[in-house]
């Protein structure tokens, strides 16, 4: 039986990134294993949580798996924890626990610590946008993007002196702590904006933030299938710490639309106009493929809508490297109007065919007395 990661987090399907995360806050504090020592089953209860959290809170994720449940995500190559932050997660959580149980809780003091110290994330995201055929056959684009980097003129400390002092307010926490009824909670100190450090002369040239901006080009390699919403990572592009320490780039891909293909996944669809005497006599038509043409065999009397599957002729899946099919829907056009030959044509045409131009008389044959007869 397919896990279900919202019931998991207790959370309906339609619930947005902030209620995801305030969920899985909720169930990775209730069963995590210091809180239940020796507990197996709250244990196995957060691995899951934690599976579940890293799913609902990717989009491409989510939408993998809202469409195709856990076995799509294992078809689309995505391994459970494969992408996990757990800086990310074990921070979350230490600001969670240090809330209830102070600042002393053990664990995630660490990790704790080194957020509050850290001005900015190391992890840097950008997008770029790309036309519907570079998505398909794969192409190299030169990305702009920002990222941050210590400033020289200070160090990096945000004082054009060097020297800092502890945050009058938080003591050098980062964050002021409250109570409302027998609970405690957290929230950054404006203060100090978290940094726990007070500064009195603030430099002119970052303005006491303690980093700059600048600006880098690169060249990256579009891969061959890739769809929107898909993310490239570019490792050591991010921004820089004041240790030297330099995050990913994370880049997000935005595909264009085409004026004829329409993408599903690794399938693409066509819609193929036919006037409707093709379909009465069951024409062959060249129609356009991804990579060239091909022909379609219109079998005699095909419905409106009809669908023919070209397999192999659809996208490559950007991780197995499968080929997705081209599906051909035909849309059977009418004339608006007749002149007078076309219309004599058409009545001798339908004579020709004798009964079998009616239809509608030999199914409705008798149908009209029984309605008669109801009234009678």
């Amino acid at each position: 039986m397919d896990l279900d990661y919202y019931e998991i987090l207790e959370i309906t399907r339609d619930a947005d990134s902030g209620a995801v995360k305030k969920a899985y806050r909720k169930q990775a504090l209730r069963y995590h294993p210091d809180r239940n020592e020796g507990d197996k089953e709250a244990e196995e209860k957060f691995k899951l949580v934690n599976e579940a959290y890293q799913v609902l809170s990717d989009p491409q994720k989510r939408t993998t798996y809202d469409r195709y449940g856990k076995a799509g995500l294992d078809r689309q190559g995505f391994s459970h924890f494969s992408d996990m932050n757990y800086e990310d997660i074990m921070g979350d959580l230490g600001s969670i626990f240090e809330s209830v149980f102070g600042s002393g809780f053990g664990g995630f003091g660490g990790s704790t610590s080194r957020r509050q110290n850290r001005k900015y994330p190391l992890d840097l995201e950008t997008s770029v946008n790309i036309a519907f055929n570079e998505a398909i056959f794969g192409c190299k684009k030169e990305v702009d993007f920002t990222y941050k980097k210590p400033c020289e003129d200070c160090n990096g400390t945000g004082s054009s002196d060097g020297k800092k002092s502890t945050c009058p307010e938080c003591h050098g926490k980062g964050q002021i702590f409250f109570r409302q009824g027998f609970m405690t909670y957290s929230q950054t100190c404006s203060h100090c904006n978290g940094t726990g450090v007070s500064i009195d002369n603030p430099c002119k040239t970052c303005h006491s933030k303690g980093y700059v901006e600048a600006k880098e080009s690169i060249k990256i390699d579009i891969p061959e299938g890739i769809d929107g919403g898909n993310r490239i990572r570019v490792t050591k592009k991010g921004n820089i710490d004041e240790n030297g320490h330099r995050g990913d780039l994370y880049i997000q891909v935005n595909v264009g639309e085409d004026e004829h293909f329409v993408r599903h996944n690794d399938d693409v669809y066509i819609e193929v106009p036919v006037f409707f005497t093709q379909v009465a006599l069951g024409e062959s038509i060249k129609i356009p493929t991804l990579r060239g043409e091909t022909d379609l065999e219109l079998p005699i009397g095909a419905n409106d809508k009809q669908q023919f599957v070209f397999k192999n002729e659809g996208i490559k899946n950007v991780h197995s490297g499968r080929m997705g099919n081209l599906i051909a829907q035909i849309k059977i056009k009418y004339p608006k109007k007749l002149s007078k030959e076309q219309k004599e044509l058409l009545n001798k045409l339908q004579e020709s065919f004798g009964i079998e131009s009616s239809p509608h008389e030999s199914t409705f044959e008798g149908v009209f007395d029984k309605i008669k007869s109801w009234f009678s």
